[in-house]
């Protein structure tokens, strides 16, 4: 029978923090409900803290923009999952700097975006899974339907539901869809 690691060793803060990462990868962002803040790459670091003999987290989260209305949910959301998992208390700590970037939504992010109907962004940045950078574009040239998959599309808006997604329309299927904006 093996027993659970003592508080305090290096072992029980390995599983606390792990035990944090997939509780985190079960909160919804409230923007896109079909990503976690995971996938969205908007949490950047868990840190096991102790202090008088109590073991807390701190989460540091970047918003996708320094004046996105979510940031104060996304904020509760995460305090409160990891505080019902008994790994309280958390502290939560924004960090604006380096800013978000769409290059931070994981691949199954983008997999989930693509699955909800909205056609997820292309890599901007540093090279990405032996990608050649490229440069943004306010036009996106040959944005993918997410439904049927035909690069045959039209941008209708340049906003959709939220500032960081455009309208688009297939021109193969006729559906429209939102464009999560590379930035």
């Amino acid at each position: 029978m093996n027993a659970a690691p003592a508080a305090g060793t290096s072992a029980a803060r390995a599983q606390r923090e792990a035990t944090a990462w997939a509780v985190l990868d079960t909160v919804p962002d409230p923007e896109v409900p079909a990503l976690s803040l995971r996938d969205l790459g908007v949490v950047r670091e868990v840190i096991v803290r102790e202090a008088e003999g109590t073991a807390g987290l701190e989460v540091v989260l970047t918003p996708t923009y320094s004046g996105c209305p979510a940031t104060e949910v996304i904020a509760a959301s995460v305090k409160a999952a990891l505080e019902e998992e008994g790994l309280g208390p958390v502290t939560v700590t924004h960090r604006l700097a380096p800013a978000w970037t769409t290059d931070w939504i994981s691949a199954a992010g983008r997999r989930k975006l693509r699955e909800y109907g909205i056609a997820p962004p292309d890599h901007i940045g540093e090279v990405a899974l032996g990608a050649v950078a490229q440069p943004i574009r306010l036009r996106p040239r040959n944005v993918a339907c997410p439904r049927c998959g035909s690069a045959d599309t039209e941008r209708l808006s340049a906003f959709g539901s939220t500032a960081c997604k455009a309208l688009h329309r297939c021109l193969a299927c006729r559906e429209p869809f939102e464009h999560f904006k590379p930035i």
